[in-house]
Order: structure tokens, then sequence, then C-alpha cells
């Protein structure tokens, strides 16, 4: 167990992930410039459906990019490990922000096994896109939060990717995720074509009948 001040966003961050942030408020400006002067970190917890439902990322400031005159500033942020929110304090006693009690989950390993199934259909939604796959199976991060923010899932399934524990569970959600949403998008292109297609000559192939 372990006590994080608490920044909750309606976002989910993944360990790993690159985060930058613009603090505004004054609450926020407090915590930022404690985890910066005292060099400790501190949680993200996704606000998802007008509640903190528990999970989040604990978070490291990397940088501080820029402090404004009003004393607003820019801080660029690296995601470490999932925790689980135990108990919360709202605010803090002493303090303008939140925090509580969490249970910390492990760091995830370094470049865990891809399935070649998730890579193929990576690349198969990728392409009905027209857009370049550039995540990188190499990398630290693991493929599951590399590539979360970027399958369409809604944030109520990005947060459901965050609770589960083990990769290879990720990847397997990932993939039934992305069974269901590559033959949504197939159809889509169909329709797009046949819309371009109403009002020009057509041209059949012959039918066997």
């Amino acid at each position: 167990m372990a006590y994080l001040s608490l920044f909750p966003l309606n976002l989910v961050a993944y360990p790993g992930e690159a985060l930058n942030l613009h603090i505004f408020e004054p609450r926020y400006r407090q915590l930022a410039n404690e985890c910066i002067d005292q060099h400790t970190t501190f949680g993200i917890p996704a606000f998802v459906d007008n509640r903190l439902p528990g999970y989040g990322t604990e978070m490291e400031v990397l940088e501080l990019v820029k402090r404004y005159d009003d004393g607003k500033m820019d801080i660029r942020l690296r995601g470490l490990r999932v925790f689980r929110i135990v108990d919360f304090d709202n605010p803090v006693p002493g303090k303008l922000y939140a925090g509580g009690t969490v249970h910390r989950y492990p760091e995830p390993p370094d470049a865990p096994e891809v399935a070649p199934e998730l890579e193929n259909l990576i690349r198969q939604l990728y392409g009905l896109l027209k857009s370049t796959v550039s995540f990188n199976k190499e990398k630290p991060q693991p493929y599951s939060y590399q590539i979360a923010h970027g399958v369409g899932l809604p944030i109520e399934g990005e947060y459901e990717l965050l609770t589960i524990e083990f990769e290879f569970e990720r990847q397997n959600f990932l993939i039934d995720h992305l069974k269901k949403v590559i033959p949504i998008i197939e159809n889509m292109e169909q329709t797009k074509d046949r819309i371009r297609m109403n009002g020009h000559f057509k041209e059949f192939g012959p039918l066997n009948l």
C-alpha cells in the first residue's frame, strides 16, 4: 500500500505513456509544485461516467516545460504503474487536492511477446484507415498500452483495459475488440464506395444463373 496525491482526469493514462499537461487550477498547481520540488509521484485516476471507478496510473514528472507568470504551468509526464484506490480523501488534510491510499501493481515487464493475431488485426485496421502503423513491439512499453488509444476503444473500454493485470489478457481483450470493429469499418468503406458510384455508369460482370 502507498499514499498518492491524486489528479483525477477524464482520460485513461497507461504505464509507459508520455503525457503533456497544462496545469491551471490552484489545487493541481499545488500538487505539481510539490511533486517537482520533492521529486515525488502522483496518480491520475480515470474519471469515467462522472465517477471514480478506482483504477489509475501513477505518474512521474519528467520535465517542467514552462511556468507562466500567473502560476500556471506545462509539465511532461510518464506513466509508471497501475494502481487501485483503497481509500479516497478529498481533499487531503491541509491541502487543496485529493489523495488516497492505493494498491500499486507491479511495473509491467519490458517488451513482452506480441500475439501475431493482434499484429495482423492492427495491420488490417490501419490499412482500412489508410494510415501507417507506427507501433513498435520492441519498445519497452507493453504493446497493449501502445495501441490502446489507437483502436477505437471508448473511454469505458480504455478503462477496462487498464484494470486487466496481465499483458496476454489485455492483448486478447484487444483482439476481441478489433474482430468486432474491423467488419464495421469494412462495411463503411463499401458503403462509401457505393455512394461514390451512385449516378456513374456501371459495368457488371456476367451472372452464372
